[in-house]
């Protein structure tokens, strides 16, 4: 429960749009930080599972992370005050009471399952209590009799304690010729004069309280089992019981239920901060994320923020990270691309080894620690960087990247070749898939100074699943352009057998700009780029030196 003092959870995640290095990389990560504090890491996901990461996931029987697309701080990472709900029947005076003793001046009414039913202020019981007219509370409220006895302190001497009262007036009892004029059947008398209450059983009374602590006569008690009629005692006296027994009444005939502004846990405290401002509420109160009663918040609460936890896993650049990550807290990078432009409110551990993958990098950490990784582990760590480095064919792969591969293929049980093979052709199936999918399920933004650019990637083991997704994207780039919302943008169709991509691009000047980076020519929207396959390492930096020469 928020509030506790206890560690809290660190989500570990990768970019948006994530590939399988930044998905299995999340996961082996979190698998080896909680061997040594169980349950503290969760590997996150930044968008939706590729094709190719569906594949390795289930081979090896590993659920996907949780989506999480923004760090932005919630209702949850403040300090919850885990105010108790109350029963909407609980009297008027008993829930004061508990105002008091707990210094709020809001309580919240709660049924058996913690259902939000409804509010009540201390100036609505103030409200209620300044009523002196109201000589009908109790019965419109349906009170107990139970809630009169613990109002008045009272000791019921003739009666059921699960009376409920559902028609009279309150009276103060004087002289039994006044009594005879104003009693009708039902009322609430409170009478010590024996004349008097003998008088009020006559009259039909429902309800006959006995103030003082004085003896109730025999000769009353056995009139009133006849008739019907509810005794109490109380040692109150008659001033001091006459002011508390309207308070008896429900909370429920008094609580606000409508338009009750309340919050999620899941609520942003931007959003919350919005609303508070607008009203003059002191408390609020607060559902869980299934929608139960768990505590109220006031404005105070908002101080005692709590900065989401989070570990970067193959990105360290803010245009490829989760919304709100500059509300976040990060305590650990990485990566195996160049340094960006994140920064951090303090010294963090940075990893960044150039190296294929992160997944490398990671597994050198397993090394490092002692750790072999379990079969499903090793698995995820191998399709990461074989994905990466496309089967050690790409510029970025590197002789430690090979290495690891083979020492996890070994652990995982796997032959390189053969699950390579079944892993990119998973990858390359567009069956149900929109150009939306296919864009944006690799695309990353990239920018530096003044530029500004969005490239996407896929790769493929066979012709036709090439072919298959250039047709499908070749007439959506416009409005992919339009979506990203950058100046251009490019995406690469990498052959992984001919080591070469067929490029299409979109946006003002951004033909000419490949044709002048990467002296090639433009068939039939596209243009082929022979020997390149890494984005990161190939295609990136020739295209931003390019960019930023011109501006």
């Amino acid at each position: 429960m928020p509030g506790q003092n206890i560690r809290r959870k660190v989500n570990i995640i990768g970019h948006q749009n994530p590939d399988t290095d930044s998905i299995c990389s999340a996961i082996a990560y979190a698998w080896l930080k909680n061997q040594s504090e169980p349950g503290l890491y969760e590997a996150r996901r930044a968008g939706q599972v590729s094709r190719e990461t569906e594949f390795v996931l289930g081979h090896f029987g590993v659920e996907p992370p949780r989506l999480c697309t923004d760090v932005s701080p919630q209702i949850k990472d403040i300090d919850i005050r885990e105010q108790p709900g109350i029963d909407a029947e609980m009297s008027l005076r008993a829930a004061w009471q508990r105002m008091r003793e707990q210094e709020i001046d809001t309580l919240c009414i709660v049924d058996a399952h913690d259902e939000l039913k409804g509010l009540i202020a201390v100036k609505d019981i103030a409200n209620a209590s300044m009523d002196l007219f109201d000589r009908g509370v109790l019965a419109a409220a349906g009170t107990s009799c139970r809630n009169l006895l613990e109002t008045l302190e009272a000791e019921l001497v003739i009666g059921d304690e699960n009376t409920r009262f559902t028609r009279g007036s309150i009276h103060i009892g004087t002289t039994p010729e006044a009594m005879e004029a104003a009693l009708q059947a039902g009322d609430i008398v409170l009478a010590n004069r024996y004349e008097t209450q003998t008088c009020a059983l006559e009259c039909g009374a429902g309800c006959l309280i006995v103030c003082n602590g004085a003896e109730v006569p025999r000769t009353v008690r056995a009139r009133a089992a006849e008739k019907g009629c509810l005794v109490l005692a109380t040692r109150l006296d008659t001033y001091a019981a006459a002011r508390l027994v309207s308070t008896a009444a429900p909370v429920r005939h008094f609580m606000i239920t409508d338009g009750i502004l309340k919050f999620s846990v899941n609520t942003s405290i931007e959003d919350a901060s919005k609303v508070m401002a607008k009203v003059r509420h002191r408390y609020f109160p607060v559902l869980d994320a299934e929608g139960r009663y768990c505590g109220v918040v006031s404005r105070r609460n908002l101080l005692n923020l709590h900065r989401k936890q989070i570990i970067l896993v193959d990105h360290n650049e803010r245009s490829q990270a989760v919304e709100g990550l500059e509300q976040a807290e990060i305590l650990e990078i990485i990566d195996h691309h160049r340094i960006g432009d994140l920064e951090t409110s303090g010294p963090v551990f940075f990893r960044n080894v150039p190296v294929g993958c992160t997944a490398t990098i990671l597994y050198g950490i397993f090394q490092e620690q002692g750790v072999t990784p379990p079969r499903a582990i090793a698995g995820l760590l191998l399709s990461a960087i074989l994905s990466d480095t496309l089967m050690f064919r790409s510029p970025t792969s590197t002789p430690l990247d090979e290495a690891a591969a083979k020492e996890l293929a070994a652990l995982a049980g796997e032959d390189i070749p053969a699950y390579a093979q079944q892993m990119f052709e998973a990858g390359g199936d567009l069956t149900g898939k929109t150009a939306e999918d296919v864009f944006f399920t690799d695309f990353k933004v990239f920018s530096r100074g003044d530029v500004k650019f969005g490239v996407g990637q896929s790769s493929y083991m066979t012709r036709k699943n090439r072919q298959a997704a250039e047709a499908l994207i070749a007439p959506y780039l416009p409005q992919a352009l339009a979506q990203a919302g950058v100046p251009m943008v490019f995406y690469m169709f990498t052959d992984v057998q001919a080591q070469s991509t067929d490029l299409m691009c979109c946006g003002t000047g951004a033909e000419a700009i490949v044709r002048e980076t990467f002296d090639t020519e433009f068939a039939g929207g596209k243009a082929l780029l022979k020997g390149i396959v890494s984005r990161k390492k190939q295609f990136i930096p020739a295209l931003m030196a390019a960019l930023q020469a011109k501006t």
